[in-house]
C-alpha cells in the first residue's frame, strides 16, 4: 500500500495550548508514554516474557524564548512549594493531510524551570521538560486502508 507523500505531516502546522493559553512562540512538542514492565518467568519457554506494571508520562515543549511566560506560571508556586499543575493541548494541522491530530495532557507539571539562559549572537530558545497524568485523543487522521479497497 502506497500513500501520497505530501500527506506525510509537517510539523510547522502545529499549535500549542497551555491552560487556554496560545503559545505563538512554540517550535516543537514531544509526549510520550513508556511502559514500565517486569520480567514474568515462565517454564517450557526460552522467551523472556513481560507484564506492563506502570507507565511513565513524560514530555518536552520547545520553543522560542518571546516571554517570561514559564517564570510567570510556575516561580510563585515553587517558592511556596506548590505544584503548578495545568493542562496541555497539542494540535497538528497540516493542510495537505486527511485531518488533524488533537491531543489533551493532563495533570501536567514542569519538571524544572530555568531562570536565565543566554549568549550573544544567539537567538534565545527554550526546552521545557514536563510530566503528566492522563491523556485524550480528540482528533485523529484516519489509517491507511492496507486491504486494497
Amino acid at each position: 500500500m502506497k500513500y501520497s507523500p505530501e500527506k506525510t505531516l509537517n510539523g510547522t502546522f502545529g499549535s500549542l495550548w497551555i491552560d487556554d493559553y496560545y503559545m505563538a512562540e512554540v517550535t516543537g512538542l514531544e509526549a510520550k508514554i513508556t511502559l514500565e514492565k517486569t520480567e514474568v518467568n515462565q517454564t517450557g519457554s526460552l522467551e523472556k516474557g513481560y507484564k506492563i506494571t506502570g507507565i511513565d508520562c513524560k514530555g518536552t515543549i520547545k520553543l522560542n524564548k518571546v516571554t517570561s511566560y514559564f517564570i510567570q506560571k510556575t516561580s510563585d508556586n515553587l517558592k511556596s512549594g506548590k505544584a503548578t499543575i495545568c493542562t496541555i493541548i497539542s494540535l497538528l494541522a497540516d493542510p495537505d493531510s486527511d485531518g488533524q491530530e488533537r491531543i489533551k495532557l493532563t495533570g501536567c507539571t514542569f519538571d524544572e524551570l530555568t531562570l536565565a539562559n543566554w549568549e550573544a549572537k544567539k537567538l534565545g530558545e527554550e526546552s521545557i521538560p514536563f510530566s503528566f497524568t492522563g491523556w485524550e485523543v480528540l482528533d485523529t487522521i484516519a489509517a491507511l486502508d492496507t486491504t486494497g479497497n
